[in-house]
């Protein structure tokens, strides 16, 4: 699973008067990576105007300030990842929560762009800045965990989960499960050995009615 690249610009003149109209979405890409590689306290202002091509005035101009950029980009990175990845959609709960994890596992492994997941690293490094930057990533992760829980409910009500299912823990679990594989991408693991873990993970998952499951499997066949 790739996120949409950003394509090289030229560099920018910065202007002595007003600054000078940019490609505001493009911009905020090549925040976000910069966000995503270093964190939210060690990007720099620096680091972020140089890689987004534009001078401070402009970034305050449109963003508002590193904070106002930064709660953008999660959120830029959350819908990405929500539109590459439509696991919802597969014809049982099991399968969906696997495909889930396996894209997850191709994504914080692409070495195309950092290492690991956005929305980890925003957890780890927002967590002494202000409350609104804290309360925004948590309502995303949050929002996340949520999307996860009803594709399992929905197998609870399909009946390709069993009805006596601990649908919260085991939610718990697979959101744990996703934490640990982007910290184990962002140390470096191989895509291989992430795609293990999730093998791992699916053997954990409870075992699913045997008549309804076979009639869904076929049905999907």
């Amino acid at each position: 699973m790739k996120l949409p690249a950003t394509q090289d610009a030229p560099p920018e003149r910065r202007p002595r008067g007003r600054p000078r109209a940019f490609d505001r979405d493009q911009a905020l890409a090549r925040a976000m990576e910069v966000f995503w590689s270093k964190g939210y306290e060690a990007a720099s202002l620096a680091d972020l105007t140089k890689a987004m091509n534009i001078n401070p005035p402009s970034l305050y101009a449109a963003f508002g300030d590193k904070e106002g950029l930064f709660i953008e980009a999660v959120r830029r990175y959350h819908e990405n990842v929500r539109m590459s990845c439509p696991y919802a959609g597969e014809p049982t709960a099991r399968r969906a929560v696997e495909r889930l994890l396996t894209e997850l596992a191709t994504l914080f492994t692409d070495r195309s762009h950092p290492a690991g997941c956005l929305s980890v690293m925003a957890m780890i490094t927002s967590g002494t800045t202000s409350p609104r930057l804290h309360r925004m990533v948590a309502d995303e992760r949050a929002m996340a965990k949520a999307r996860l829980r009803e594709r399992i409910e929905q197998g609870v009500k399909e009946g390709d989960v069993a009805r006596d299912t601990d649908v919260n823990a085991l939610t718990d679990f697979y959101s744990a499960v996703i934490n640990g594989m982007s910290l184990q991408a962002r140390e470096g693991a191989s895509r291989k050995s992430v795609l293990a873990m999730v093998e791992t993970a699916m053997r954990a998952w409870p075992p699913a009615p045997r008549r309804a499951a076979r009639r869904k499997e076929k049905a999907a066949a």
